[in-house]
């Protein structure tokens, strides 16, 4: 395996990762200027994170100079897992530099633990939005505009964005591309995998833009539209502030954009190239994004059914009169919200019938469309899985039929039957092993099932809140270390679709032979 080289691009991606912290302390500067001393520290953190950054990455890329240039699949898997799992621990130190140089800031407390930091980072690159952290609008504003951008790197991918800027990749940038690109299959919009990296950011960009500007005009600030286009993109769900997009309840405009662009968050992002091309016919014909509408349409008519006739509790600490037009709204922006694996809330759904919450736990495993930035299982594979199933049915009366399993008059391999079916089973070991080692390693009383479930659940497929004692009004903080860390590897496994971490602990992975 050509260890250097994939050292060597990693040093390319941590100078990226200190070029965008000096952008961070640019604008932390200005505040500065402007008045706001609470920047001071910030400021400084964000300083130590990108001079190490860079100078890590400084020595990575020209000390570590490869002999050969060759990055095949082995190489990719390694340099993809790397990538998170050392840039998330890049990502978490301005927090830990801003903890321990601040003046005794009460919010700075939160991240004097270097678990709390890794897990918030990692929270954010993944675009989980699983936080440890209350009083978020005590904190500074640069420490929370570098929450929201860790979404947004993470939404489409760094790697992603790493194909598209450097051509030295080659021919392992497609390799590159399909292990990061979420979804069973990705396929590019362009035969070149590097111009598909960029067709896919412009879009990105497209929708970051539109839903800004939607937002500022419908009442948030700047800075708020900013932060939450960059967590509902990424499908993410870090906020501003405490009570999620709840706190903005007075604008029911506020709460339509979001929801309309969690539901854009969650579609494959081809099929936007494909509209940007007028092939609208096929978009339609869209096997994944039909189910993908129909999940959201059944479950918010379900949600909303059974809780119409009862108070809600909103995250703001409001109680809102049973009411239809509260129950849609609620109902809708939540089950939107859960599904699309984006995690803002506005009501706190923990307090919602036994059906409401079943409904909401089983779209937490269903998650977005393959090629969107949601996490989950991807609606295609649920597609696939069911396929395979009645197609099996079938061969039990009909032990002699051979019939193709098609999606969208394309035939599904049997490889990809095998790999879809295999992915399936591995979220639903890993869900159980997660709850198993909260319940493990939590103190006796602490924690209960519901809990610990919910809580596997909601990291693994990249959700943010659960249920119970990790509910909409609830956060993370509690847990042990060991439970966190726990956490921050499902949340590693989800964003990468398990088995390019679990690769890594395959002997025959690391040798040549």
């Amino acid at each position: 395996m050509n260890t250097r080289y994939v050292a060597n691009l990693l040093g390319h991606l941590f100078m990226v990762l200190g070029v965008v912290l000096l952008g961070i302390v640019a604008w932390s500067g200005l505040q500065i200027l402007s008045g706001d001393e609470s920047e001071r520290y910030p400021l400084w953190a964000f300083l130590i994170g990108s001079i190490v950054a860079l100078c890590s990455g400084g020595l990575m890329t020209f000390v570590l100079r490869p002999q050969t240039r060759i990055l095949g699949r082995r190489e990719a898997l390694l340099l993809v897992a790397g990538s998170w799992i050392v840039g998330a621990a890049l990502a978490a130190l301005p927090y830990f530099a801003w903890a321990h140089i601040s003046d005794n800031v009460p919010a700075a407390g939160q991240f004097r633990s270097p678990v709390n930091c890794y897990f918030e980072s990692m929270s954010g690159l993944t675009t989980t939005g699983a936080t440890i952290l209350t009083g978020i609008h005590t904190i500074p504003r640069s420490i929370l505009l570098w929450r929201a951008m860790t979404h947004w790197l993470g939404g489409l991918g760094v790697v992603v964005l790493f194909v598209a800027v450097l051509p030295s990749l080659g021919v392992g940038g497609k390799k590159l591309f399909r292990v990061e690109a979420p979804g069973p299959e990705p396929e590019g919009v362009h035969p070149h995998i590097r111009e598909t990296a960029r067709i896919l950011w412009m879009i990105y960009l497209g929708l970051t833009v539109a839903e800004t500007l939607a937002l500022r005009i419908a009442g948030m600030s700047w800075f708020d539209s900013v932060c939450h286009t960059f967590a509902t993109l990424a499908t993410g769900g870090f906020s501003t502030i405490d009570a999620s997009v709840g706190g903005f309840h007075h604008t029911l405009a506020i709460d339509v954009i979001v929801i309309v662009f969690m539901v854009f968050a969650g579609v494959n992002f081809g099929l936007y190239y494909q509209i940007i091309r007028r092939r609208f016919s096929s978009v339609w014909r869209d096997a994944e994004l039909r189910l993908y509408l129909a999940f959201l349409l059944v479950g918010s008519v379900i949600v909303v059914l059974t809780i119409f006739n009862s108070p809600i509790h909103l995250t703001n600490g409001d109680v809102c009169p049973p009411s239809i037009g509260e129950a849609v709204r609620q109902g809708v922006f939540t089950t939107v919200s859960i599904q699309t694996t984006t995690g803002f809330c506005t009501a706190d759904f923990d307090k919602w019938p036994f059906i409401a919450k079943a409904v909401l736990l089983l779209l937490m495993f269903v998650g977005g469309s393959a090629g969107s930035t949601g996490g989950g299982i991807k609606v295609i594979r649920i597609l696939i899985a069911f396929k395979v199933m009645v197609s099996e049915l079938e061969r039990v009366f009909r032990p002699n039929v051979v019939r193709p399993v098609k999606i969208s008059n394309s035939t599904i391999s049997p490889e990809l039957r095998l790999g879809t079916l295999a992915y399936v089973l591995g979220i639903i070991l890993l869900f159980g092993l997660g709850t198993g080692l909260l319940m493990a390693f939590e103190p006796v009383g602490q924690i209960e099932i519901t809990t610990a479930a919910s809580a596997s659940v909601a990291t693994l497929c990249n959700i943010g809140p659960g249920l119970a004692k990790v509910g909409a009004i609830q956060n993370y903080a509690w847990l042990t270390d060991a439970s966190k860390l726990v956490l921050v590897v499902l949340m590693a496994l989800g964003r990468l679709e398990v088995f390019a971490i679990l690769v890594l602990f395959v002997p025959r992975f690391w040798r040549n032979a």
